[in-house]
């Protein structure tokens, strides 16, 4: 499945890694000028979005779901709760570990961000389908080169 040496990419305009490096940095600034009317980083987004979909959840879950790590998801947590959107608190069943919830300003948020999905789909400017396989694509992508910078 590897490349043919002799047939290696010369170009940076046809590497993979280029195009997915330029697709993201596309994506994350059609999303800056609708986040930054709410006060949101792309990444506090992200987090914002996984507690409204899961509500209460330890910051161990939280970094699972966007694979980040303790190190990074931290100073997130700490400037959305210094916003007022969460709150960090240690668990009673087990103080070793910290469960990030919702305040009622955060759970208001989400009400604020509906049309930001739309906005986005309407600048990628692809079918729906197309999406769909290009989100799949991308999701085993992620799963191969894990799992081959594991084995190395």
């Amino acid at each position: 499945m590897g490349m043919d040496p002799d047939k290696a990419v010369s170009t940076v305009d046809d590497m993979v890694c280029f195009a997915l490096y330029a697709a993201s940095r596309a994506v994350t600034s059609a999303y800056r000028p609708l986040l930054q009317a709410l006060n949101l980083t792309y990444p506090q987004y992200l987090v914002m979005l996984v507690l409204w979909q899961h509500g209460s959840i330890s910051v161990k879950e939280l970094g699972d779901h966007l694979q980040l790590d303790y190190g990074t998801l931290t100073p997130l947590l700490k400037r959305l709760e210094a916003a007022g959107l969460v709150t960090r608190r240690r668990r009673l069943d087990d103080e070793r570990s910290v469960e990030v919830g919702l305040t009622d300003e955060g759970r208001a948020l989400r009400e604020s961000t509906r049309h930001i999905p739309i906005a986005i789909g309407d600048a990628m400017g692809m079918p729906e389908a197309e999406l769909d396989r290009l989100r799949d694509s991308l999701r085993r992508l992620t799963v191969n080169v894990a799992a081959h910078s594991a084995e190395m």
